[in-house]
């Protein structure tokens, strides 16, 4: 991660405390939140003064890694499921989610958007793949859009300066909406959605995220709104509210279409079963077996064992990517590997294969850590030490068993989060996001975003805050910008 520089970060800490109000109201105002399921109630995210900075040439270099390594994992899966230890991943996924890959799975060529989630220190390692749902476009947006407006104002910068600043930085909502764009026309050569919806469970904890989208996406030019389940019909063409709909933009795991209390997930199970276009254009389509994290291990084992990697029919450049970014993963079997990670917790991370959210990732040296013992408990219902918690591991079926990691090394960042009226200053693990599409034409012109938390494990729902992330000539301009006094 290239950290901010030393006359720009001085200048920002400086005149935080006059900004930082400013800052954190409006970006939460704009949708940096996060929605409660039992209530619908708001959190507002946290939003930091103090920005990730990475040369553009850099950015565009992680979003290729990006790229091939999303591509790798859609050929992965594809191959897992069509007989290449098919039991690994296909036992993991739910019974819904199981009858829909087997349905589908060969005929998944598109993503029109993914993200991987990085950590950086002297290089850039791969964490995961996200391909189901994989959020925070807008956030990303909000955070740098607003950051660069606030504290352009504050310096004085005008509004033709702060608009060419955003234009510069990139907008991955623009890219989003350019990606469902080439995604659309590729079903149906030469149309363009009239109208479109994003899918998604009331009261979902990106609500505020994906009324942005909607909101830009109308800006766009193209009609779109937040729709629930509950809210679709039709039988010849897809109805949402009684009005027609072309493009379906999915924010709705599969698994959750299981769940017992879920107005209308009968209608959307039969809607993701059929051919992609019949009634709807639906993106991203099913695909839960891609980011499954057994897939992930595999990429990782085919660098070792040719055999994989043919099979899965990786390209050079695929395998490349994985053999610099992907750190040693494998799923956790046999009583060799078993003893190898008990007897080295500093070294191993363990992560339930099909989980999403963090919440079965169990870091080994933070096994002295309060929130290890509660991800613990929570998991298995008592308090477990490492070795036994790696037994149990080891024997666990659910969610495809567990994958085990080398632990990147990376340390806490020192940032400074605005939240309301207050700033503080926090150690933060930083995570850094980069998107790709898979089987478009082009590629957009996707950028990243960066997650930071007290914890190893770095989810935005579960606590911590968004950093704003700009690029080095956006940044250089912004502190030319700043008056004398602070610069």
């Amino acid at each position: 991660m290239m950290t901010i520089e030393p006359e720009l970060r001085v200048a920002l800490e400086r005149d935080a405390s006059a900004f930082g109000p400013t800052l954190a109201k409006l970006a939460a105002e704009r949708g940096l939140a996060v929605t409660k399921k039992e209530d619908g109630s708001i959190r507002p995210i946290p939003i930091t003064a103090t920005p990730v900075i990475v040369d553009a040439k850099e950015l565009a270099r992680r979003q290729r890694l990006a790229a091939l390594l999303a591509s790798a994992g859609l050929k992965m899966s594809r191959a897992v499921l069509d007989g290449l230890r098919r039991e690994i991943v296909f036992n993991g996924l739910s019974p819904l989610e199981q009858t829909l890959a087997d349905a589908t799975f060969r005929r998944v060529d598109t993503l029109v958007t993914t993200r991987v989630d990085f950590f950086v220190r002297d290089s850039v390692q791969a964490l995961e793949l996200n391909a189901t749902i994989p959020a925070m476009q807008a956030y990303s947006d909000i955070a740098a859009d607003t950051f660069l407006e606030v504290v352009g104002r504050h310096w004085g910068a005008t509004e033709a300066q702060i608009s060419a600043w955003q234009r510069q930085n990139g907008s991955n909502a623009r890219a989003l909406f350019d990606a469902l764009m080439a995604g659309y026309a590729k079903v149906r050569p030469g149309q363009r959605p009239a109208r479109m919806i994003l899918l998604c469970r009331r009261n979902d904890a990106q609500l505020t995220e994906q009324r942005a989208l909607c909101a830009r996406f109308n800006e766009l030019g193209v009609e779109a709104e937040v729709v629930h389940p509950d809210q679709l019909s039709g039988t010849d063409r897809l109805l949402a509210n009684g009005k027609p709909v072309d493009l379906v933009y999915r924010h709705l795991f599969v698994r959750r279409l299981e769940e017992p209390d879920l107005a209308g997930a009968d209608f959307v199970k039969a809607l993701l079963a059929e051919p992609n276009g019949t009634r709807a254009v639906v993106l991203n389509p099913p695909a839960s077996q891609v980011e499954v994290k057994a897939v992930f291990g595999l990429l990782s084992e085919a660098v070792e064992d040719r055999a994989i990697a043919k099979a899965a029919g990786l390209s050079d450049d695929e395998l490349e990517a994985i053999r610099t970014s992907v750190p040693w993963t494998r799923l956790f079997k046999g009583d060799q590997r078993l003893e190898q990670v008990r007897a080295n917790p500093d070294r191993y991370v363990l992560k339930r294969s099909w989980d999403y959210g963090g919440r079965a990732v169990f870091v080994g040296r933070t096994r002295g850590e309060p929130s290890f013992a509660e991800r613990v408990k929570a998991a298995y219902g008592e308090a477990l030490d490492w070795e036994t918690l790696c037994q149990r591991a080891v024997e666990d079926v659910s969610g495809g068993g567990f994958v085990v990691q080398e632990v990147i090394d990376i340390r806490p960042e020192r940032h400074l989060l605005c939240a309301g009226q207050q700033q503080s200053w926090a150690d933060l693990y930083v995570d850094f996001s980069s998107y790709a599409s898979v089987g478009l034409p082009d590629q957009p012109a996707w950028g990243g975003v960066c997650r930071g938390s007290i914890s190893h494990i770095v989810n935005i729902v579960g606590g911590g805050g968004v950093l704003p992330l700009l690029t080095a000539e956006v940044a250089s301009s912004l502190h030319s910008a700043a008056p004398a006094r602070v610069r």
